[in-house]
């Protein structure tokens, strides 16, 4: 049913261009629902828009004085750089950047970018020093070979590293860290995460059709696909497990 679906000129097989519009109709599907549900929950009225002091009281209120459910040295906690005040901070910082005319309440479209900044152009940076803020534990401002490993991997004493790893140790030798200083500075993170001229649905597509083209004549067919349902499935990119769960894409 959903090859069916990617297949817009009807000719029976799947190609890059018709898998590549499958992937970005997918991704911003999800993008457009997630907002609209979590735009309903925070704002059951559905005003024209949301004050910081709603989202927050949503949100945050059980770290507030009387209704608070928590001790301070719960909410103050800080397990692996995780503490509820340092959410709170991020958010706010998040919102501001999000509130692009500066009246501490977001419009339906100013909330969109709050939720997934990596889709809206002026809140790239703020997704770069998050991701730097994670990762950074020794708060040097740059990420050393160790912690950029310690974010994905954490073997136990005497264990051989797997190969992903040592490919990862590789990366960021060779491609991560751009100017060979041992770390990776802002610009080289923001490269990294958000990398220039990047089209993540034509590299998905092109690793699909690589993946599960069995005749390699650059288009898929039915068979093709269903021989690889567990890697269609599998895709973040394609979608295909939550495709089969929407009956009104049918």
């Amino acid at each position: 049913l959903i090859v069916d679906k990617i297949d817009k000129d009807e000719d029976g097989f799947v190609n890059q261009e018709e898998l590549k519009d499958w992937i970005q109709f997918t991704q911003k599907r999800y993008i457009v629902d997630d907002v609209e549900r979590q735009w309903k929950t925070h704002n059951p009225e559905n005003k024209e828009k949301i004050t910081w002091d709603e989202y927050k009281k949503m949100v945050y209120g059980f770290m507030d004085g009387q209704y608070r459910d928590m001790d301070q040295n719960e909410l103050d906690k800080d397990e692996e750089g995780f503490s509820y005040q340092n959410m709170l901070r991020r958010d706010r910082r998040r919102w501001d950047v999000a509130d692009t005319d500066g009246d501490s309440a977001l419009t339906h479209e100013e909330f969109s970018g709050f939720l997934h900044p990596e889709e809206t152009g002026h809140m790239r940076d703020i997704v770069v020093l998050e991701t730097m803020e994670d990762i950074d534990k020794d708060k040097d401002g740059k990420i050393s070979l160790p912690e950029y490993i310690g974010d994905m991997y954490r073997g136990s004493d005497g264990e051989d590293e797997p190969e992903w790893v040592k490919n990862e140790r590789e990366q960021f030798s060779t491609y991560r860290d751009k100017d060979g200083d041992g770390f990776m500075d802002q610009e080289e993170v923001k490269n990294w995460i958000i990398p220039p001229d990047f089209d993540h649905a034509l590299a998905e597509s092109r690793h699909l059709i690589y993946e599960s083209d069995s005749d390699a004549d650059q288009k898929l067919t039915k068979e093709e696909i269903l021989n690889k349902y567990d890697l269609f499935v599998g895709s973040q990119a394609t979608d295909f497990g939550e495709a089969l769960a929407r009956h009104d894409e049918f």
